[in-house]
């Protein structure tokens, strides 16, 4: 190995990292559940950017049900979320020789 060659990658990547990150700062994935009913929008790195609720939902006796379904929105978003920031991270380390189950930022 060239110890050289890998600082070098390294060092880009660090910048493209940096880079990634801002670029999943404005990504937005949605989340839905109950049909459409409740819909979560997150940020590339998980922030809670959005909540819409079907006005069906704003009765009293719907309370529990909407808690549950915004729970259920909110997963689904943040396991895309998660999805598109892995992808952007493969992307960032690709050719970089990490070992296996090693992953970024540390």
């Amino acid at each position: 190995m060239d110890i050289m060659g890998i600082m070098k990658k390294a060092q880009a990547m660090q910048s493209k990292l940096a880079e990634t990150q801002e670029e999943l700062a404005r990504i937005e994935v949605e989340g839905q559940s109950g049909g459409g009913m409740v819909k979560v929008t997150l940020s590339g790195r998980g922030d809670l950017k959005a909540i819409k609720l079907d006005p069906a939902l704003m009765k009293p006796e719907e309370a529990e049900m909407a808690e549950d379904l915004i729970v259920a929105a909110f997963a689904d978003a943040k396991a895309k979320a998660e999805r598109a920031a892995a992808e952007k991270m493969q992307e960032v380390t690709a050719g970089l020789p990490l070992p296996p189950g090693m992953k970024l930022p540390f």
